[in-house]
């Protein structure tokens, strides 16, 4: 077996569709094996892959396990060679999961692989590649200096926007979204860290793969369509709730010496998206009563 996907799906019936079909092109000549952890979706999405998909793996969950977990359960049953772990709402392009497997095959220390990734207009997203949420990284993302100044080293650690999007890279931090490593790596660090929910275990993961001795890669000459923000509400108190959480669990984690500033800038940084998201939601109110 060479290659193992897994997917975790959480209401998203038609997006998982698209993305099974486009996997289904990209792994013409790949040996491989799919895995589907669904966690208690409630829009027929289990429905859907027993009568669309029948050759896949499926892991049927009574709740939602989160994404760590749900994960988990498919890497331990995993057999391939190569692993990949890929977001719901994502389209594969043919080429994408073949240049992955000869860019580890060439490469020698060779740990994560994340591919550049574009939204369904086209539009480059940000977090296909990224470095360490140090405090000062966290800041200035939070503070939006990274937005005013995108391509610099120093206010834009936290999206490497020095470098540049259509080229490959050594980096730092890869995305959950598509994550490739040999499974190797797995049984050498274990699985994701189950205190990450949902985001943040992603980062986990590089640091560890880093930690263990290996480089994480970025490729910015192969692609995925992602459509960013389906598979959950960017805007809603749940997100900025698990979002900024993850990032105390990881300061905790990384920065214990630090982790009372890192965390006082968190809550503040917090305190600042709810501000916005009441604005948002006060300015849509306005907009549907007119």
């Amino acid at each position: 077996m060479q290659l193992s996907i897994i997917i975790v799906n959480y209401n998203v019936k038609n997006l998982l569709r698209d993305c099974l079909n486009s996997i289904k092109e990209a792994t013409e000549e790949i040996i491989s094996e799919i895995w589907v952890v669904d966690n208690n979706s409630d829009d027929d999405s289990v429905k859907m892959l027993k009568s669309e998909f029948k050759e896949i793996n499926l892991i049927v969950n009574t709740e939602n396990k989160g994404f760590s977990k749900a994960n988990n359960q498919a890497l331990k049953r995993a057999k391939g060679k190569y692993i990949l772990i890929l977001n719901p709402d994502t389209i594969v392009n043919k080429s994408t999961l073949k240049d992955c497997i000869n860019f580890c095959k060439t490469t020698l220390n060779c740990g994560g692989i994340g591919v550049k990734m574009v939204d369904e207009n086209g539009y480059f997203l940000l977090e296909s590649k990224r470095g360490f949420p140090s405090p000062w990284a966290s800041l200035c993302r939070g503070l939006k200096l990274s937005v005013l100044f995108p391509k610099s080293s120093f206010f834009n650690t936290y999206y490497l926007g020095h470098l540049h999007p259509d080229l490959c890279h050594k980096v730092e931090v890869l995305t959950g979204a598509f994550l490739f490593f040999k499974k190797n790596i797995f049984d050498n660090i274990g699985g994701l860290d189950e205190s990450f929910f949902m985001y943040g275990e992603d980062i986990d993961y590089s640091y560890r793969i880093s930690k263990a001795g290996y480089q994480n890669y970025y490729l910015g000459n192969t692609s995925i369509i992602h459509f960013k923000g389906k598979s959950s509400n960017i805007h809603s108190s749940e997100y900025i709730r698990r979002f900024f959480g993850a990032m105390k669990i990881f300061s905790k984690k990384y920065y214990p010496l630090t982790y009372p500033v890192y965390h006082l800038v968190i809550s503040s940084l917090m305190a600042f998206h709810y501000i916005r998201l009441f604005l948002f939601r006060k300015d849509q109110h306005k907009k549907h009563s007119v």
